[in-house]
């Protein structure tokens, strides 16, 4: 267990914030299988500030059984400070967290994700003015810098903290590294080393064996799970496992097939059917990765319109087992 602020967290284990996956019935699985924090899909501060529907939808948790980290990007400061506002205002979460270590493409060419890595002062005094016009814990998600000829994720760790930042999660890659290379784990300890406040580590974990490893050799007070999880949200189960010394099986078949199932009818609950079916076409395909005859249920998936036509697809996939 570690806190942020005044919320208790009750693992060392973290689902990171995952676009078009880390919805409130994805953060229920993740959490039902272990994770103690869960943290929403990144939400422009722009969607926040003029009443998009869609972008409030997103940031709901109000069905989250966990604590929840909702997480918002933008630049402008006196813009970020008012949806902050709004996210405390309007959302039933525990904790906002900033981005700043988005690497894509659309977010850097609107200065916001890791492109706030260039200009430590800036990015602190972000911090500071949110901080004061909230009252939630608020934390910073960061990379090792902007690229590796400019790596300042101690110097940025160390004027966050002083700017009043509860919490650091950190990635171990630059922005120019994107998802690629390995992560670089001495950097990440480096940041622990260097702030008082609890640090999230991130990048390369795996499996519980990586966790354990991880956890031991940065002192990190938590370990932040992202695709790794995709589809499998089971990995948390192991990685507790993995901290304790314990043996895990993973689920069967039917286990697995028995969540997506359940994932499928929770999110046509929150969504309706039509965007529910639309998001599950992907995620359906992670949750049965490994499986046999996937060619014809991957065609076939993509298709579909209706949850009828979906279950037919995975009812079908299981009589090839």
């Amino acid at each position: 267990m570690f806190k942020i602020g005044n919320v208790e967290i009750k693992s060392k284990l973290v689902l990171a914030p995952l676009a078009g996956y880390t919805n409130s019935v994805y953060r229920n699985i993740c959490g039902d299988c272990g994770a103690g924090l869960v943290y929403s899909e990144m939400i422009s501060d722009k969607g926040l500030l003029y009443d998009n529907d869609r972008t409030l939808r997103m940031a709901s948790g109000k069905i989250d059984k966990y604590p929840l980290a909702i997480q918002i990007f933008g630049y402008d400061i006196e813009e970020m400070v008012k949806a902050a506002q709004i996210v405390e205002k309007e959302c039933d979460c525990d904790i906002i967290d900033i981005n700043m270590g988005c690497p894509v493409r659309k977010v850097i060419k609107a200065n916001s994700g890791s492109y706030l890595m260039r200009d430590i002062e800036y990015a602190a005094k972000m911090v500071r003015e949110i901080k004061k016009n909230i009252s939630k814990p608020l934390t910073v998600k960061m990379r090792l810098g902007w690229d590796h000829d400019s790596i300042n994720c101690v110097e940025m760790a160390k004027a966050l903290e002083e700017a009043g930042v509860d919490a650091i999660a950190i990635h171990g890659r630059c922005k120019s590294d994107m998802y690629q290379g390995k992560s670089n784990w001495d950097y990440i300890k480096l940041v622990k080393e260097a702030v008082s406040i609890p640090v999230i580590g991130n990048g390369d974990l795996k499996s519980g064996e990586d966790v354990k490893r991880f956890l031991e050799y940065t002192k990190c007070d938590a370990a932040m799970i992202g695709r790794a999880s995709f589809g499998n949200p089971w990995i948390f189960s192991e990685c507790l496992a993995s901290l304790d010394n314990r043996e895990y099986v993973y689920p069967s078949i039917e286990e697995r097939i028995k969540t997506l199932k359940r994932h499928i009818d929770e999110l046509i609950a929150i969504k309706g059917e039509k965007i529910a079916i639309l998001e599950m076409r992907t995620i359906a395909i992670w949750y049965v990765k490994g499986l046999n005859n996937l060619k014809e249920f991957k065609s076939n998936v993509v298709k579909v319109k209706t949850k009828e036509e979906l279950i037919k697809c995975i009812d079908d996939l299981m009589k090839l087992q």
